[in-house]
């Protein structure tokens, strides 16, 4: 019994040592890449906004003001005013 133990062993050990010839090797690293160039920002568009209607956002401001509002009533107020809803 103590053979078929040892063979055993043996043959188990000569398996493990085979199986690591066969494994497979790891991946090469990938290259090393440049690193991207830097790329100019975008530009915003901008609004354009009638001389008219800056007029009357002033005046609508002027009104608030004189009112006293502030925060959302203000915001309210200037948003009615602009429409003519005042």
């Amino acid at each position: 019994m103590n053979a078929v133990v040892r063979l055993t062993l043996a043959g188990a050990f000569a398996f493990g040592l085979s199986a690591t010839a066969f494994a497979q090797a790891p991946a090469p690293a990938p290259a090393p890449t440049a690193p991207a160039a830097p790329t100019a920002p975008i530009p915003k568009k901008e609004k354009k906004i009638s001389p008219e209607a800056t007029a009357k956002a002033k005046e609508c401001s002027a009104k608030a003001d004189a009112q006293g509002l502030h925060g959302k009533a203000r915001k309210e107020f200037r948003a009615k005013c602009k429409k003519g809803e005042e």
